[in-house]
């Protein structure tokens, strides 16, 4: 942890003031303290003014104190995690990875703007339709239960017929969710592209930015996706990265809804 905190460049290092060279010391040698430490704490302990402290703070690189906390409370969580991690053997321990990969690669690609907007979407619909296949229709049901419970009419459907036939009845007040791992899946696709002509709203779920439902949608919600996968015989690929968009807009839409 000590090397991307404190490997400051020479020319930086070079305008700290003697207090700020002396508290930058102070805080290496106490650093498993400082992250639970107030500015007040710091200041009386290292028995330097509160404005040194911000100023070090920005001049090596952080908003504040914080942010500089912050970052430290985040390295020992990675550190902790690595800890827990020693004695486990090295093919689970990539499982492990590649999971903690997806979740948090999706909760980055993800916009506070787009899911305000999804948000807003599915309130003004007067009834939500969710169309799936395969592993992601556990996604779609988890989806409809809980939106079922915050009082929105939904329905789910996953037969490819039920799918066509629905999608020509849809109205325009309502809104269309495609859970869709590659967003290429046939029925799904006909489905938007029958939505489209009657102008009813689509938001998509996928894993895939350039795929023909992202194309067709009204907006796509995206997750992140690793290439590996230990049942390479079947079509089973891990929807972890559906299921963490699901949450993240069900959980705001209850946020922005009870406000």
């Amino acid at each position: 942890m000590e090397e991307p905190l404190f490997n400051i460049p020479h020319h930086t290092y070079s305008t700290l003031s003697q207090a700020e060279r002396y508290l930058l010391e102070y805080i290496h040698q106490h650093i498993g303290d400082i992250a639970t430490m107030s500015i007040v704490k710091l200041s009386e302990q290292a028995n330097v003014s509160t404005a040194t402290i911000v100023r070090l703070m920005k001049k090596i690189g952080y908003n504040g104190y914080t942010s500089f906390k912050y970052r430290l409370k985040q390295d020992k969580k990675m550190m902790d995690a690595d800890d827990s991690l020693r004695d486990i053997d090295d093919d689970i321990k990539q499982v492990i990875r590649k999971n903690e990969e997806e979740v948090h690669k999706t909760i980055q690609l993800q916009s506070v703007g787009q899911i305000e907007d999804a948000v807003q979407k599915i309130h003004d619909a007067e009834r939500i339709y969710i169309f799936s296949r395969g592993f992601s229709e556990m996604v779609a049901k988890e989806m409809m239960i809980k939106l079922q419970a915050l009082d929105k009419i939904c329905e789910t459907h996953e037969d490819p017929n039920i799918i066509r036939v629905k999608s020509r009845k849809v109205g325009k007040n309502d809104l269309a969710i495609f859970v869709s791992l590659n967003g290429e899946t046939a029925e799904l696709v006909e489905a938007c592209q029958n939505l489209n002509i009657r102008q009813v709203t689509t938001i998509t779920l996928t894993t895939k930015v350039d795929s023909t439902l992202s194309e067709l949608s009204d907006m796509t919600l995206l997750g992140y996706k690793t290439d590996h996968s230990l049942f390479q015989e079947y079509e089973v690929r891990s929807r972890l990265s559906l299921n963490v968009i699901a949450r993240i807009l069900l959980d705001a839409y209850v946020i922005r809804t009870k406000k």
